[in-house]
């Protein structure tokens, strides 16, 4: 059922990244670490002071989720909860749609903060075969930071997220999966020299000074 469900989704999209006419490539900076890390608040900065369209994995899952109609919302809905990863299929072209969709209004936008993704092994082998040759990975931007500070900070903003996995229980499950599962492709990335490493422990304005200085320096 979640297979049949998923592989039909590539299918109903439209593909405007695609079409020859199109000759520039999205440039991608894939946006990682623990749940709680910042991603979302440094990619709100980025975009305020750089020419980047943030896109967030998690948060176009969860509007997916809530959207009327959506045969997918419920199948979302079960994997967040359980802390679980949603299948890639769904995510990719998510990613995709919204990558076409903010290219088609302005061409000019073509570089893309993706937060959150990949997570897995599972992720980026389907990145790979969707995206192979279509988007450009320029680097992977790591903010770093200790599980307990991560907890801390997602139990602070469930106070008024509202988010259903802002609880103990759920981010335990996902600090696990981090570990298990995303760890091991930043390491991979670094093998590579594609990873770009924050001390995301401090203060706002001391993170994204040190993103400016990546920024800067990777054009």
């Amino acid at each position: 059922m979640i297979g049949r469900l998923v592989s039909n989704v590539a299918k109903r999209l439209p593909s405007v990244l695609y079409r020859e006419s199109m000759m520039t490539k999205p440039q991608v900076v894939f946006v990682l670490g623990g749940p709680g890390a910042g991603k979302g608040t440094q990619c709100a900065k980025i975009v305020e002071n750089y020419n980047y369209t943030h896109l967030s994995a998690g948060d176009l899952l969860r509007a997916e989720r809530a959207r009327e109609g959506s045969e997918f919302g419920q199948l979302i809905a079960s994997f967040i909860k359980e802390g679980k990863i949603v299948p890639v299929e769904i995510t990719i072209n998510l990613l995709r749609k919204a990558m076409e969709e903010t290219m088609q209004k302005d061409e000019q936008k073509y570089r893309f903060l993706i937060d959150g993704f990949p997570r897995n092994e599972d992720n980026l082998q389907g990145w790979n075969n969707v995206m192979d040759g279509k988007a450009d990975v320029k680097f992977v931007l790591f903010f770093d930071c200790s599980n307990e500070v991560c907890i801390k900070r997602c139990l602070e903003r469930g106070k008024s997220s509202g988010r259903t996995d802002d609880n103990r229980e759920s981010l335990e499950k996902r600090i696990q999966t981090y570990l298990q599962s995303t760890r091991p492709i930043i390491e991979l990335y670094e093998k590579h020299g594609k990873v770009r490493c924050v001390d995301a422990s401090r203060s706002v304005e001391e993170v994204f000074a040190d993103v400016q200085r990546i920024l800067d320096k990777e054009g």
